[in-house]
């Protein structure tokens, strides 16, 4: 009887294993993954900050002070309504701050680019800013204090760098910081919205960390008034274009549907028709018009899957870009195993998954970019090296 039971719990496990082996295998080969061990140090908020809003004519810069046994408060710093001034920005991680240069005065920048400077671009970096920094460190856009290395270059940033992580805070300053960076150089960074900032302008935070939900009550807010118009932040990602045209590239975080082409809107006027709608939830209309099909969640820009999903020909591509001039286009949102090309090279998909901050995941996860340079395109690699596509 006892060899009997050892014999069948042998079969039992073999069997188990056998299962188990094939699950993991179908979930790598599906890109299912697993996130272990989240580091507790995502809940630290001490320090965490700067949150910065508008009122009775001043900027009242917030950033928490306490822990969980002591309570907490906001430790307040006011500023004049035109003043520049600097302040700190913390990330639990590392214990470590960096300093940013707040000018109040917030510009939306260009649709269209025309020079012969190196492009680097990433997307869908999540509220991750250990991958996110470590990336351009790697790759020479920045050096470890942070500065600006890249000369005259473009950073394209298409879309989707806020909700889900747990430091959505620091990514964004540390774009914000760039952009003060780059510009003293002669170079560019181009903050392209994603579906997802759009989804935190519209306040819908459903995608976010819960974090972020007593953060905000912290700060005597609500979620929403992260990113409203009395917010810094909220500002600042809502005079962001939704698609960009560099070197003859077009730059946008879904895609560019083929009929977006019969509307007749140039890149100054679509980037227009999405902005004024940042902050109106999208909704089917009984009489749908313009701003419907390209603010939609299905065929706007920064949401379309098309190029992956539909069964979509070499010409309806080419159509779509037609309506821009463009020779190519670069997309985030849809996820891929890594930076791949298709349509002849005319499309080229950046989403991969990129390292979470504070979780380790099961299978690894490695970053990808990708440049443009001299008229090639190179797939990035988070060891540093490049690959011709």
């Amino acid at each position: 009887m006892g060899r009997l039971i050892l014999h069948n719990l042998k079969h039992f496990f073999i069997t188990f294993f056998i299962l188990l082996s094939l699950l993991i295998v179908f979930g790598i080969y599906i890109g299912a993954d697993a996130h272990l061990n989240k580091d507790p140090l995502a809940y630290k908020l001490d320090g965490e900050g700067p949150h910065l809003f508008y009122a009775d004519n001043q900027w009242q810069a917030h950033i928490l002070r306490g822990n969980r046994e002591l309570g907490y408060h906001s430790e307040r710093h006011i500023y004049g309504v035109d003043e520049s001034f600097n302040l700190p920005v913390y990330f639990p991680l590392e214990d470590q701050s960096f300093e940013i240069n707040i000018n109040p005065n917030i510009v939306t920048p260009p649709v269209s680019y025309e020079d012969d400077q190196p492009i680097l671009a990433i997307s869908d970096i999540e509220g991750n800013f250990k991958t996110f920094r470590d990336f351009l460190i790697t790759h020479q856009v920045i050096n470890e204090q942070l500065d600006w290395i890249f000369d005259q270059g473009h950073l394209v940033l298409v879309g989707d760098f806020v909700d889900r992580g747990d430091s959505v805070t620091q990514v964004l300053w540390l774009i914000y910081h760039l952009e003060q960076q780059a510009t003293k150089s002669g170079g560019q960074v181009h903050y392209i919205i994603g579906n997802h900032e759009i989804k935190n302008l519209q306040a819908n935070f459903q995608s976010a960390s819960e974090k972020y939900h007593y953060i905000a009550a912290m700060l005597g807010k609500s979620q929403q008034q992260l990113y409203d118009n009395d917010s810094f932040i909220g500002r600042w990602l809502a005079s962001k274009n939704s698609m960009e045209r560099i070197n003859g590239v077009l730059f946008t975080h879904g895609g560019i549907h083929p009929e977006v082409a019969d509307y007749g809107l140039n890149l100054v006027q679509i980037n227009q028709v999405i902005r004024d709608q940042y902050r109106i939830p999208h909704f089917t209309r009984r009489n749908p018009g313009t701003h419907d099909f390209i603010t939609s969640s299905k065929t706007g820009p920064a949401w379309y899957r098309g190029y992956f999903k539909d069964e979509l020909t070499q010409a309806e591509v080419e159509q779509g870009l037609a309506a821009f001039q463009a020779d190519a286009v670069v997309v985030g949102h849809t996820l891929h195993s890594e930076v791949t090309d298709s349509y002849d090279g005319k499309v080229y998909a950046i989403d991969v998954k990129h390292p979470m901050d504070y979780y380790f995941s099961f299978p690894l996860r490695s970053s990808e970019g990708l440049l443009i340079s001299d008229q090639r395109f190179y797939r990035l690699l988070d060891n540093g090296s490049q690959e011709l596509l």
